[in-house]
């Protein structure tokens, strides 16, 4: 087991295609994690790694998509992949505005609480406004008490619009951010 030294500092570095396998291994590691606490519902049962799609999935957000990768002592402790606009194939529609959009967000459970999402999330409120862009959104998972809703909104997001994939509860969230050129009045 890889341990962590919490003094260690979080480093965010530009995601690449060799980081595949960390990245995979992160969501596995989220799968069991939430699995162990009765979630089944959110990423199914299925580790990502075994499921032929989802490792092509990954690949292309290392490719063309913007994606981070965080450290702690050289050793990936999360990923995060930004882009344009949600995934064309979820019923989330456009925002009507230039965006970025949060695709993925995953931290190695090893290491959870110690502010690795937070981290990422805050790149990529950096990399929006840099592109002189006023919203950042995400989508994710509504159920199970809608936990992971309310940790998006402890990082500054408000809930705009829910939304079902099929029986998968979804609720999509918005971030303006009012140091970015053009963007609206609104706290950020």
């Amino acid at each position: 087991m890889i341990e962590w030294d919490i003094s260690q500092p979080i480093r965010i570095r530009p995601g690449e295609p060799a980081d595949a396998r960390a990245v995979l291994g992160m969501l596995d590691g989220a799968v069991v994690w939430m699995n162990a606490r009765g979630n089944t519902e959110q990423w199914g049962t299925t580790p990502f790694s075994t499921t032929p799609s989802l490792v092509e999935r990954v690949d292309r957000y290392l490719t063309e998509n913007t994606a981070f990768v965080a450290e702690a002592g050289g050793t990936p402790v999360g990923a995060m992949v930004l882009d344009t606009g949600p995934n064309p194939q979820m019923p989330i529609g456009p925002a009507g505005e230039p965006e970025r959009y949060v695709r993925l967000l995953v931290s190695d459970r090893r290491h959870a609480g110690r502010g690795v999402g937070a981290a990422l999330l805050a790149r990529a409120a950096e990399e929006t406004r840099r592109a002189g862009v006023g919203l950042l959104r995400v989508d994710c998972w509504a159920g199970g008490g809608g936990e992971l809703v309310a940790y998006y909104e402890r990082q500054g997001f408000t809930r705009t619009e829910p939304f079902r994939s099929g029986t998968w509860p979804g609720q999509i969230l918005a971030r303006h951010l009012t140091d970015a050129p053009g963007s609206p009045a609104q706290p950020g």
